[in-house]
């Protein structure tokens, strides 16, 4: 079996990461005391991320646990195809910048329920605020937490509760100092998130090569593509078992769009690291996150292919590792690829894996806590509140949070359900109409907020209605168009959520568009934005730049299809 502990060396590794962090982090606060007092500096640090602190803090704040372990377990039960949540993401960062980013900034959006109050209205806003705020607390953060934990406490042998408390203790460390502090920390986290998850990726091909009698990473590679040729596929055909999690074609052309614009356009989490930037350098920003989001496959999918060819291939006690409660258990596969590690380069892994989760908790923090303070307190609370005050309730918000996380995340079944599709699925049943709220909000003048308010409970209606419609109706018919496959462990003929996504949308943006024509007081609607062409013209550097991400992604789809 393998070693469930860090070696002096590793430990020495890690505590070079952890001052380094918290040693720039505080420097970053001492230098930037403004954002003690001042709301809108603490919460988006106005005016001073640069492009490349941007890029990396989306990155930092969207790679977590759930990816390097959810998804490299999707690798080993999946194979390439989970892939498409990252290369789809890159196309769609593109967009974003382009079309979104124009419309928040030249309207002075900060938080999205203040889009949404000054395009519908104050009802429309709080409510969707408080949808926000339990998603992001009951289902993003607790599981990034859980997940954290779990993997943490796997590889180190330190008590589950003890990685947990210590965690949220070193998330809370960082939030604190604001989003300037994290935009910045998050640069390091980065690299080390990439340099240890390179080094797990080497490893991994290195022992596939190793296994067969050969030796280096491109042999290695070369293996996996013969010995795992079935998950080298992006596009899953509807007989495939995984049909329900990567429902053919609608990766590309279906429901995926609505999965990624909805999340890197309209998630306070993501959005809030460019609103505070001029759009020269929030699009720049975004453009090198998009570069940085085709790097991530290698690092948290090919290392899950590995373990599925070490598995198949009985490498040593590989198999042995893999198993939990008698059964094969795919999210194992990155922590056992861990503690096959050298040391040193293992504390360098576990480093990686704590920036992943440690980022991603702060900045899931800083949103709740921007949502909370801007949007509810100062909104409904204390109209009065002076900046000092917002800021200081900020904090509490992150404290607090941060308890009810680690108190609700054992009660919830994420290990169970399976830490990325937990987070998949659930945000999913509010995604729909949330987007469908944004998009007509944004492109026509004339929606109004019932329209809205009809998309924000007609959109989790429809979502939980096609969730559990199977129970009474048998959507086998269906399959033969592909928007239906048998879910093994309920014996039901189901849709795939990324599919039920994408019809939710489209009911959704059919009620809106019905609802606001009934309107004649729609005509002149002075809640419409002011938009014009000029806006969502791009440099010519950002052309380029986009022009070779969309490049790169047709030719790994082509080869990949």
């Amino acid at each position: 079996m393998q070693t469930k502990s860090l070696h002096i060396f590793d430990y020495l590794v890690f505590l070079v990461y952890f001052v380094i962090v918290a040693g720039y982090g505080y420097y970053i606060y001492r230098r930037k005391k403004k954002a003690t007092t001042d709301s809108k500096d603490f919460f988006l640090a106005e005016g001073s991320l640069t492009w490349w602190a941007i890029g990396a803090s989306l990155i930092a704040s969207n790679i977590s646990a759930e990816q390097f372990i959810g998804m490299s377990g999707s690798g080993f039960s999946i194979g390439l195809a989970i892939s498409t949540y990252e290369w789809m993401a890159a196309a769609t960062l593109i967009v974003v910048a382009v079309f979104f980013l124009p419309i928040y900034l030249k309207n002075k959006i900060y938080t999205m329920p203040q889009f949404l109050e000054r395009r519908y209205n104050q009802t429309v806003s709080t409510i969707m605020a408080v949808f926000w705020l339990l998603l992001y607390v009951v289902v993003n953060l607790t599981s990034i937490l859980y997940l954290g934990a779990l993997a943490v406490s796997t590889i180190s042998g330190i008590n589950f509760y003890v990685c947990m408390v210590m965690l949220a203790f070193f998330a809370i460390l960082i939030t604190l100092g604001g989003m300037k502090v994290i935009g910045y920390t998050d640069v390091i986290q980065v690299f080390f998130l990439i340099l240890g998850g390179l080094a797990t990726t080497y490893l991994a091909l290195q022992l596939v090569s190793e296994h067969f009698g050969q030796t280096g990473v491109l042999k290695g590679f070369s293996l996996l593509t013969k010995h795992a040729s079935d998950h080298f596929h992006m596009i899953i055909q509807k007989e495939n078992p995984k049909y329900l999690d990567l429902p053919g074609l609608a990766v590309l052309i279906g429901g995926m769009w609505i999965v990624n614009l909805n999340y890197w356009g309209c998630n306070q989490y993501i959005t809030q690291r460019a609103l505070g930037a001029d759009l020269k350098t929030a699009r720049s920003g975004l453009l090198f996150a998009g570069f940085l989001k085709l790097l991530m496959p290698v690092i948290v999918v090919l290392p899950g292919i590995a373990a599925y060819v070490l598995y198949t291939q009985n490498h040593g006690d590989f198999a042995q590792s893999m198993m939990k409660g008698g059964a094969v258990n795919a999210d194992n596969a990155y922590p056992v690829l861990l503690n096959l590690l050298p040391v040193g380069l293992k504390g360098l892994a576990f480093a990686a894996l704590t920036a992943a989760v440690v980022a991603s908790l702060a900045g899931k923090a800083n949103s709740i806590s921007t949502i909370f303070s801007l949007d509810i307190y100062k909104k409904i609370y204390n109209k009065e509140a002076d900046e000092k005050k917002i800021v200081s309730v900020g904090r509490i918000v992150v404290v607090i949070t941060m308890i009810i996380a680690i108190v609700i995340s054992n009660f919830l079944g994420i290990d169970k359900k399976g830490g990325f599709q937990f987070i998949q699925e659930y945000t999913g049943f509010v995604s729909p109409g949330v987007f469908a709220m944004f998009t007509l909000g944004f492109f026509w003048k004339r929606t109004t907020s019932s329209a809205a308010m009809f998309a924000m409970i007609g959109g989790l209606f429809f979502s939980f209605f096609l969730k559990f419609i199977p129970a009474g109706i048998d959507l086998h018919p269906l399959h033969e168009f592909g928007f239906s496959a048998l879910n093994p462990d309920t014996g039901l003929w189901e849709m795939a959520f990324i599919d039920r996504m994408g019809i939710v949308f489209l009911l959704c943006v059919i009620g809106m568009v019905i609802i606001t024509l009934l309107d004649k007081k729609s005509v002149n609607n002075p809640k419409g934005l002011a938009i014009d062409s000029s806006m969502f013209k791009p440099s010519t550097g950002f052309t380029v730049g986009a022009l070779l991400i969309i490049g790169i992604l047709i030719a790994l789809y082509t080869v990949f299809w």
